[in-house]
């Protein structure tokens, strides 16, 4: 499952709404005056692997006029029409992806010419409705976003941090013994700041956390 792992925000925490991707790869076709529109929309976190799928369908047809893809997935996200008029593939499919309020996803879709051209708006129709097509068959799953932390403990809390980090569901990335023992985890966002509340009652008020600067 993707994960985004997000600074610590130890006061004032509030969840966001959850995003969502997509369990599996589900594809679409469609027919539009002679020419075949292959659509696919698929989990994808990143620009190369994106590449990289989009490479293997230009083998898998070699005869297609086009392969445009949309990626949603923050600071890779890409549009790209691939000699289709400006603005008529790529972009509409990223909006389509958009609208659905979707992360780390990606749309491509393979054209056959038949012959007939469809002009700006027949495209921009066509390209959005392959992925709105695949879209309506796949399923939605939530992403489960991940904060990371770091807190200090003396030594006799070290047991207490381990056990409430255990049923916080919490995982222990690293755990450094100094003159205090010092923890770094990661959990669900969503849990995080009642697990910091829980282990500062516990603690006493003997529990330190490191800045986000200090991560």
């Amino acid at each position: 499952m993707y994960r985004n792992a997000a600074r610590p925000r130890l006061c004032g925490y509030a969840a966001a709404a959850m995003p969502q991707t997509l369990r599996a790869p589900v594809s679409s076709e469609l027919i539009i005056k002679k020419s075949r529109f292959i659509g696919c929309v698929q989990p994808m976190t990143d620009r190369s692997s994106a590449q990289a799928v989009v490479d293997a369908l230009w083998r898998e047809h070699p005869g297609a006029a086009h392969v445009c893809w949309a990626l949603l997935a923050g600071g890779q996200s890409a549009a790209v029409d691939d000699g289709e008029p400006s603005g008529t593939a790529g972009r509409p499919m990223l909006d389509v992806l958009r609208h659905q309020d979707l992360e780390g996803v990606l749309a491509t879709v393979v054209r056959y010419f038949g012959g007939v051209k469809l002009g700006a708006g027949g495209l921009v129709r066509a390209y959005t409705d392959a992925v709105a097509q695949a879209l309506l068959q796949a399923e939605k799953v939530a992403i489960q976003r991940m904060q990371t932390l770091q807190c200090t403990a003396p030594y006799p809390l070290e047991g207490l941090v381990r056990r409430m980090a255990d049923t916080a569901g919490a995982e222990l990335l690293e755990v450094d013994h100094g003159s205090l023992v010092r923890f770094k985890l990661q959990m669900p966002e969503a849990d995080a700041a009642q697990f910091v509340s829980a282990l500062n009652e516990n603690g006493q008020g003997r529990i330190g956390w490191l800045k986000p600067d200090e991560l």
